[in-house]
């Protein structure tokens, strides 16, 4: 044992509960047990309070023959947490924290630690350590920008390629708009579809974040700013644009005078409105699409 057991945070527990179900509550019976293996597995002794993010707990914690702080990451068992080691297998360090541990069939992970909890319970991902803190929108988009472009590089095998999301996107699109009551013109909708089924099976193989946003990128002394919480999808570099972006559209759209429209043709966006995948035109910008997983 390597002490007093861990204390699941009550707010993570609930949640986890809420939307797991009983799958959820024997998975939570088990984190304590599961940190402790992992621990003395890994060599390391827990040094601050157990924070958490949405699906997942996080230990910080020091190595002991060295004294190095790191985070432990144990995540709910969840296909769209499959590939998150994998990604920081192919980083290696640059552009996003270190991959020290790993433990796949129990996804958890032992991290190079960025950033700082701000208080026992709270989500570290977003206490002032994170980019979402940065008040200027412009900046802060800037840092995620230069980063997406170190992040997109050429992907291994076996990561997801989000040309076989396709037919999923198009159908998400008409369901939503059903359960919407059809709020737009059917034009803008069968325009989504068209532009999802043009563009979305012809992508680069490209290792991208897949959610990219202000509060997956935190301060860190090595870098100025790495990244977390990657879902490892091959596609688009420009995947991560609406992600990142639509937290702060208002910002975005009082920042300063939109750019002329062209006399001919739709506005540069509207493919990007439209479609969850970014047009090719944007291939070498970072980021764009919608939000998928968890």
């Amino acid at each position: 044992m390597t002490g007093t057991p861990i204390e699941v945070p009550e707010g993570f527990a609930l949640s986890t509960v809420q939307r797991e179900g009983e799958r959820g509550r024997a998975w939570l019976a088990t984190l304590p047990g599961l940190a402790d293996e992992l621990l003395r597995r890994w060599d390391c002794e827990p040094s601050e309070a157990v924070t958490h993010g949405q699906v997942g707990i996080v230990v910080p914690v020091r190595r002991r023959y060295d004294g190095t702080p790191a985070v432990l990451k144990i995540s709910f068992p969840h296909p769209g947490n499959v590939h998150e080691p994998d990604a920081f297998t192919v980083w290696a360090g640059r552009g996003a924290v270190r991959l020290y541990e790993r433990d796949d069939a129990r996804f958890a992970m032992l991290l190079e630690r960025a950033g700082a909890p701000s208080a026992p319970s709270a989500d570290p991902e977003h206490s002032a350590h994170s980019l979402a803190s940065v008040e200027d929108t412009d900046e802060a988009v800037a840092v995620a920008g230069r980063l997406a472009r170190r992040l997109a590089v050429p992907a291994p095998a076996g990561l997801p390629r989000m040309s076989s999301l396709v037919a999923e996107w198009e159908c998400e699109l008409r369901d939503e708009d059903r359960e919407l009551g059809s709020p737009l013109p059917a034009r803008v909708v069968a325009a989504a579809i068209a532009t999802v089924r043009e563009l979305g099976r012809d992508q680069p193989e490209t290792l991208v974040h897949g959610d990219l946003h202000f509060t997956n990128v935190l301060r860190s002394e090595r870098e100025p700013w790495l990244a977390i919480d990657p879902k490892g999808y091959v596609g688009d570099p420009a995947y991560d644009s609406i992600t990142l972006l639509r937290t702060r559209f208002e910002a975005l759209l009082t920042s300063r005078p939109c750019s002329p429209r062209p006399t001919r043709g739709p506005p540069p966006c509207a493919a990007l409105t439209y479609s969850p995948t970014p047009p090719r035109s944007t291939a070498n910008a970072p980021g764009g699409g919608r939000r998928r997983g968890r």
